[in-house]
């Protein structure tokens, strides 16, 4: 395990488990990509699955969640506009299927 540690530079078992978390939500964020590469091969035109909004809101929050833990102020104003803007999409996505 220490050599984990050192390899990612933490000093605690906390800042381990938060970098592994930021890890997850950096994975979680770049899979929207491979959805959306999927999904536009598939139908031969450049397409956005509903899916990719999800994974853009998921890896969003994670990833604001561990930009406040590190208090980085820039990363943590990326990140929340980010994520407003992928709830918005969500928003319009679910209403325009209502209406």
């Amino acid at each position: 395990m220490t050599w984990l540690m050192q390899a990612l530079h933490v000093d605690s078992g906390t800042e381990l488990a938060w970098v592994i978390f930021g890890l997850s939500a950096q994975l979680m964020f770049t899979a929207r990509f491979l959805i959306q590469w999927i999904a536009s091969e598939r139908a031969r035109i450049s397409v956005m699955p509903v899916a990719f909004w999800y994974f853009s809101l998921a890896g969003g929050v994670m990833l604001l969640a561990y930009a406040i833990y590190r208090k980085d102020p820039v990363f943590v104003l990326g990140q929340a506009l980010g994520v407003l803007i992928y709830s918005r999409n969500l928003w319009l996505i679910h209403a325009h299927r209502k209406g």
